[in-house]
């Protein structure tokens, strides 16, 4: 410890300092990383508590700014945090909150009914990894502050505006919780602007602007009423990007939420299920005199469901525990899909004359084909497992969650309405079909053996394949046109990369149904050189390349056809991008060849956008180097010679590759529906709302 640090050690916060060095030595055991996701866990968590407050009535705005200085603001119009004396410990509210692990209002205290921030820890972990972290409270009238360096209260000396590295000074003989303003009468709320630890987080972690708008969007799914409105000033001086504000308010609930998440035409409506029950558990409960003593309590747990079933075959399940998502599931999830599974098969073996099902019975995956659900419980102190709250642990939610679904569907089912009659007949002719087509696959797989690669006869005239059967090393170039094709297959190194051309723009698979996919030649001949099957039956293990690159030109139909391919491999070839195997190539924009005096010869350097053209350009001008006029601009693959479409392009040693990302495929899906699909009002409301934003010399006419 140097002699600076040890002046700022101050003796007075030892045992604050000593809960939070924890946090901030092994911080991804609480925010799961020290990269982009830990950075924006910690955000979710102060968004959190601002929606905990929106859920108990108080507050119906969150305003969320990514500031240009790095900071991040959080404000409510919720309660407040309590600013008055917490006596055992003898600090204020605020400071209790901010600096103690395991303190807050949930934990049992009649504060919040059911809320998402549980452990005590979101507000102080946050302030440990934060070099700094300012909070202002509106309450009573008047606007209390405080400020804290990595976790420590005390004052920043600024001299304007306020920043992280500004002098701080901590507070010594007792913590000072300032009022710096007054508020009008029955104004209440919460602001918190902090600055993460470059010390903690990783130089390359960033909010996601995206994200954040995923989040903020789902969140006012969940709490009808609520207004987030998300503000990004990072980039304010771009002229390209500018300031960006995105807000978000939905007076609906979740048959809304599982209404936009559906991509597929309906089967059924979207059914709503609702219901609660109660369980008892025995917990530690704080006694007067300070010691914990075992009790047993009653919980009351709410379920509230919406679920579709469409005619496409992927299943889209979102579960939340008191607004929080749970990703990964937990008891409640486990409850609803081994009811829903109980409930059809009982359902589908009643009906197994009419349904022709025989004596098969049903599996889960055959009912969870197509469906669409979010399903949401709220109950007083659930049970997570770890801070980052992925998965729900209580135990007697399961059976909860079971008994709501069994009432539901039996309601349903039971129904005398000609229109729930119509639909309940509709999905179980839908299910029993899926459990044909697997049982079908699954004997086809059993009686077929599937020839390798060199064996097969069946694949395309037009595969130029590679010589190695080493599936991890070998690599799938799907190149556009027969120009490219040419100049790529000189460029190539045939022993592990495969060329598979494509002419134009393949089938939007987006609208298309399976049949026309399957008979479209491009999408039929493409599942084939893979080689792993398509939709449900999709094999990974099975497929013939470790890699699948996609290279198309640098210009809008390029860009097109990589948009076609990504819904073709989203839709019918998952398991790919989920593996990381989907990538594309970055072929370069423009060629420069910097001149050299003498006989030194010239260097070559390639730029992929015209923004870097001009950068490169202008720091040759500031060197005095001169460059060959006209610069080379490649318009397409074709126009390269294969030794610089190697070198840029296809060789491992240079090249520059991008690998596509659930989250890639998923957002270009969401694009892709809105610009090619059958709603116009969509791609009107877009149009109109880009038409500012269009320069008319990069119009095409």
């Amino acid at each position: 410890m140097t002699n600076a640090d040890a002046t700022e050690y101050s003796a007075h916060h030892l045992q604050v300092l000593e809960g939070l060095e924890a946090v901030r030595k092994r911080p991804g055991m609480y925010i799961g990383s020290n990269g982009s996701p830990g950075l924006m866990h910690c955000l979710w968590e102060i968004i959190d508590n601002s929606v905990d407050e929106a859920v108990g009535g108080n507050g119906s705005r969150i305003d969320v700014v990514l500031r240009a200085d790095g900071s991040v603001e959080v404000q409510d119009r919720g309660r407040g945090v309590p600013v008055d004396v917490e006596p055992r410990t003898g600090l204020t509210g605020v400071e209790v909150v901010y600096t103690k692990l395991h303190a807050g209002g949930k934990f049992g205290g009649g504060s919040y009914a059911a809320s998402g921030g549980l452990h005590g820890v979101g507000a102080s972990v946050v302030n440990a990894l934060s070099e700094r972290l300012d909070v202002d409270v509106d309450r009573g009238g008047k606007t209390y502050a405080m400020s804290f360096r990595r976790g420590e209260p005390g004052v920043f000396a600024d001299a304007d505006e306020p920043r992280p590295d500004a002098p701080f000074t901590p507070f010594t003989g007792g913590s000072e919780l300032r009022v710096v303003g007054k508020t009008a009468k029955g104004v209440t709320g919460t602001r918190v602007r902090y600055w993460a630890d470059q010390q903690i987080f990783t130089p390359d972690a960033a909010f996601q602007y995206d994200d954040l708008v995923t989040r903020a969007r789902q969140t006012a799914f969940l709490v009808p009423g609520l207004e987030i409105v998300i503000r990004d000033e990072r980039h304010a001086d771009d002229p390209e990007t500018g300031v960006r504000e995105t807000s978000y308010r939905f007076d609906g609930g979740i048959s809304e939420f599982a209404d936009f998440l559906a991509t597929d035409a309906p089967v059924t409506d979207t059914w709503r299920l609702k219901g609660s029950g109660s369980f008892t558990e025995t917990v530690p409960m704080l006694q007067p005199d300070g010691s914990m003593q075992s009790t047993s309590v009653e919980r009351e747990c709410a379920v509230d469901i919406a679920l579709r079933w469409g005619t496409g075959y992927d299943t889209i399940t979102r579960s939340f525990v008191n607004i929080i998502a749970t990703p990964k599931g937990g008891t409640h999830q486990q409850g609803f899909e081994q009811e829903l599974t109980k409930q059809l098969r009982a359902e589908v073996e009643k009906n197994a004359r009419k349904l022709k099902a025989g004596t098969d019975k049903l599996e889960k995956d055959d009912v969870l084909a197509g469906l669409t659900a979010v399903l949401t419980v709220e109950l007083p102190e659930p049970q997570f497992e770890g801070q980052t709250k992925e998965v729900l642990g209580t135990p007697a939610v399961r059976q909860i969650v079971a008994k709501v679904v069994r009432e539901g569907l039996r309601s349903l089912f039971t129904s005398t309405k000609r229109d729930d009659k119509t639909q309940v007949s509709m999905l179980l002719e839908k299910v029993v079909s899926e459990m044909k087509a697997r049982l079908s696959a699954r004997q086809h797989k059993e009686t077929q053996r599937r020839k390798n690669a060199l064996e097969s006869s069946s694949l395309p005239a037009k595969l130029i394949d590679c010589r190695t059967n080493d599936v991890s090393n070998s690599e799938l170039f799907i190149v556009e046109g027969d120009s490219a094709l040419g100049t790529a297959r000189k460029a190539r190194d045939s022993e592990y990369q495969a060329l598979f051309p494509i002419r134009g723009k393949i089938l939007n698979t987006q609208k298309a149904s399976i049949g026309d996919m399957l008979s479209n030649a491009e999408c039929a001949a493409l599942i084939q050189v893979v080689g792993a099957g398509s939709g449900r039956t999709f094999d990974i293990d099975t497929a013939r390349y470790g890699k699948v690159i996609m290279m198309s030109d640098a210009d809008v139909d390029g860009a097109h056809i990589r948009t076609l391919l990504l819904t073709l491999f989203y839709r019918y070839m998952r398991p790919l991008i989920e593996n990381g195997r989907v990538y594309a190539a970055v072929p370069p924009l423009h060629r420069v060849i910097v001149q050299h005096p003498g006989s030194k010869p010239n260097e070559t350097i390639y730029t992929y956008s015209d923004r870097e053209l001009e950068q490169l350009l202008a720091k040759l001008r500031r060197q005095g180097r001169r460059w060959q006029e006209p610069i080379q601009r490649y318009k397409g693959l074709g126009e390269m010679d294969a030794d610089q479409l190697a070198d840029t392009t296809m060789s491992r040693d240079g090249r520059l590759l991008r690998r596509v990302r659930m989250e890639d495929a998923e957002a270009a899906g969401h694009v892709f529906e809105m610009l090619m699909g059958n709603e116009v009002a969509p791609r009107r409301e877009f149009i109109v709302q880009g038409a500012a934003h269009l320069d008319a010399d990069r119009v095409d006419a």
